[in-house]
């Protein structure tokens, strides 16, 4: 055993009476950031390097801060993404989503498929739509200017020159594309008013913008997801969005036949929660 070894498992301990969900995988993640190396290489930190930044790292993770604010990324799918304060931090859930996506669009008979992300935010879903999905031409929308900020960095890292980045809103965002679009996606703010996350890390660190839906029940943002949808697509083109796992029905019904949406359906994420519906518009 190393020094930084021994302090990971001491700091593991700490994070876990903190309550933090993963604290050995997060202890280690701050001790290889700190320290300029991968998880899997911290056996090679030699003792003499130990650097006690690392315990100023794993006080801001035992106060609950995301360890994505600590370390300044985060994984999603392929894609390691600049975040920070001011952008929701993409999580697990919304890679099923995503992955949904990419699947139908390889399945589409289209050689450049056209792709909308409302709400981009870091721009996580538009980024990895890009990245696996040979010539999608991806445009991305996202009104806030902080989370602007993140989307425009990380698209100028991982764009490849198919994402295209727009400071609009999503509910009457692109109107040169009407009728055009083969995919339109979302991970809109759906927490109604006065409901309170859980986890401290959303809580108290995600952008309220990102998080909370306006309306009683929360849902006004995705009624316009799906206005924007339905002037968005082409016959035959799809949506899909995300909601919260109590919210499936709701949205579900959403997409009603008379909007000219068919084969909508309930989808479920890893731990088969209800997490997105998908529609598909009109007919080919």
């Amino acid at each position: 055993m190393t020094f930084l070894l021994d302090e990971i498992a001491l700091a593991t301990a700490r994070l876990a009476e903190a309550g933090v969900p993963s604290p050995r995988t997060d202890a280690e993640e701050i001790a290889a950031f700190v320290h300029g190396v991968r998880r899997s290489e911290l056996h090679t930190v030699k003792d003499a390097d130990f650097d006690a930044l690392f315990w100023e790292g794993v006080a801001r993770r035992e106060a609950r801060e995301p360890l994505q604010h600590i370390t300044g990324h985060a994984y999603f799918r392929y894609l390691e993404l600049a975040v920070g304060p001011g952008v929701f931090v993409p999580r697990p859930e919304t890679e099923v989503v995503a992955g949904w996506a990419i699947e139908r669009l390889r399945e589409m008979d289209v050689a450049e498929p056209l792709v909308v992300d409302l709400g981009t935010g870091s721009g996580a879903i538009a980024l990895s739509i890009a990245q696996e999905v040979a010539l999608a031409q991806v445009h991305a929308v996202e009104v806030d200017p902080d989370a602007y900020g993140w989307a425009k960095r990380n698209i100028a890292e991982h764009g490849q020159g198919r994402v295209h980045l727009h400071p609009e809103d999503l509910a009457d965002a692109l109107p040169e594309l009407n009728g055009k679009v083969d995919l339109v996606i979302s991970n809109p703010p759906y927490i109604p008013p006065g409901a309170i996350p859980r986890d401290p890390e959303v809580r108290d660190y995600d952008p309220s913008r990102a998080l909370y839906g306006t309306g009683a029940d929360g849902l006004n943002e995705v009624r316009a997801v799906e206005r924007t949808a339905r002037r968005l697509l082409r016959p035959g083109g799809w949506v899909a969005v995300e909601h919260a796992d109590e919210q499936g029905q709701s949205v579900y019904r959403l997409f009603p036949e008379d909007k000219g949406w068919r084969d909508a359906r309930l989808r479920q994420d890893l731990t088969r929660r209800d997490r997105f519906v998908t529609a598909k518009f009109g007919q080919e």
